[in-house]
């Protein structure tokens, strides 16, 4: 039948590898090879390193369809890893949200919600413009060259992650320190994991503290919840992790993008009151969280092919954002453009939960560093700039950068 659907995409041979990496001297674009793929194909069979037969989804209407089916689930458990071949994935810790289906997933995120309102992070502005100005204060008086990302971009969502969950003032400075050494120190896994070790059972004590005498932040709300202690635990160090990484690289990595496009920069600079769009835009255009998994639950006819029940579709949120079909000219940062829209946050019950707070951090943060620094750049070659090449979040481990004295 001329319409029926295929199980590989029409003219291809072998089941397409997932291309990774940056091509040299592009560290903003995807590798050029999944636009490639997007040309010939949105949908094409993919090859997993442990011998599994997928997908792998670049197109953009194709990439928010599978992240709005339920037919396909977010359980770890029953993907396979595009990257390498580690084995069986566990399933998710207790709390972590986005390895999880409904009604499991749907019980969390109704708790949470209300948390997350656009008028909740509202109020949370102007603690982003103390922090912001404390930072940026500290930086004027040391004078540079220093690493934006241990100066600026990484303390800044810790301090906000601690307002809203209620760590203690006492405790922001250790909190802090595990936090920096989670962002700086990612490429050691044994510094990372004992940091995160420690933070998982500092927020024990914490969930504990908060039941016994609750307080008015996220935790303590929370302890009048159904949620048990691990629960309520798992889920104060997953919203660190997934609030911190993100949006401490997209201050950097956001960065760095403007001083290597300073037209876009000067037009920033000029129209602070560009800062909503602005950072639509380059989350658009950076797309940190580049990679992610479904698995079909069953059956799923999509683009005139069957996806088979326990195949694993892998979906390049970088390359769809970079869709030409959707986004005109998408290879170059345009911050006037208008990119509602875009899959930077996700979509579907998976979306960002806390993309409102990432908003507001970024557009407070980016916009008031580079009016407090006009003649802010680089302080090495931008080729020396340590990319996150290898992580889930990309990004940069460090960001030197200088400005002339008043």
């Amino acid at each position: 039948m001329e319409n029926e659907p295929t199980t590989c995409p029409a003219g291809s041979g072998e089941p397409a590898g997932l291309p990774t990496g940056r091509d040299a001297g592009c560290p903003f674009d995807p590798t050029a090879g999944l636009g490639e793929l997007r040309e010939q194909d949105p949908l094409v069979q993919m090859r997993y390193p442990d011998g599994h037969l997928g997908w792998l989804a670049t197109g953009y209407a194709t990439v928010r369809s599978i992240f709005a089916d339920p037919r396909f689930s977010s359980r770890y458990e029953k993907m396979h890893y595009p990257f390498a071949d580690l084995g069986p994935i566990p399933p998710a810790p207790v709390g972590d949200m986005t390895g999880i289906d409904a009604p499991e997933h749907t019980r969390f995120r109704k708790l949470l919600i209300s948390r997350f309102t656009v008028r909740r992070m509202r109020e949370l502005t102007t603690r982003a413009e103390e922090i912001t100005t404390d930072y940026l204060d500290a930086m004027e008086r040391g004078g540079g060259p220093v690493d934006l990302v241990e100066a600026f971009a990484q303390p800044i969502p810790a301090l906000m992650i601690c307002e809203l969950l209620g760590v203690p003032s006492a405790d922001r400075d250790k909190f802090q320190r595990w936090a920096n050494i989670m962002i700086t120190q990612s490429t050691d896994q044994e510094a990372a994991g004992a940091a995160m070790a420690a933070l998982g059972a500092y927020m024990s004590d914490l969930v504990a503290e908060k039941r016994a005498n609750p307080t008015d932040d996220m935790l303590g709300d929370l302890t009048a919840s159904d949620l048990s202690h691990d629960e309520l635990t798992g889920l104060g160090a997953f919203l660190l992790g997934a609030g911190l990484e993100t949006t401490a690289n997209m201050i950097a990595l956001g960065t760095f993008a403007l001083l290597n496009n300073p037209d876009q920069l000067a037009l920033l600079r000029a129209d602070p009151d560009l800062a909503p769009q602005a950072v639509e835009e380059l989350m658009r255009y950076l797309t940190i969280a580049h990679t992610t998994m479904k698995s079909a639950l069953e059956d799923v006819e999509l683009d005139g092919k069957v996806i088979r029940a326990g195949e694993t579709v892998t979906m390049s949120i970088e390359a769809a954002n970079r869709d030409p079909l959707r986004f005109p000219d998408p290879d170059v940062l345009t911050l006037d453009r208008k990119a509602t829209g875009h899959l930077g946050f996700g979509h579907g019950i998976h979306q960002c939960l806390g993309q409102q707070l990432a908003r507001v951090e970024m557009q407070v943060a980016i916009p008031a560093l580079i009016a407090r620094f006009p003649s802010l750049r680089l302080a090495a070659p931008a080729d020396d700039v340590p990319l996150r090449t290898g992580a889930s979040i990309y990004g940069v481990h460090s960001l030197p950068v200088t400005w002339d004295e008043a």
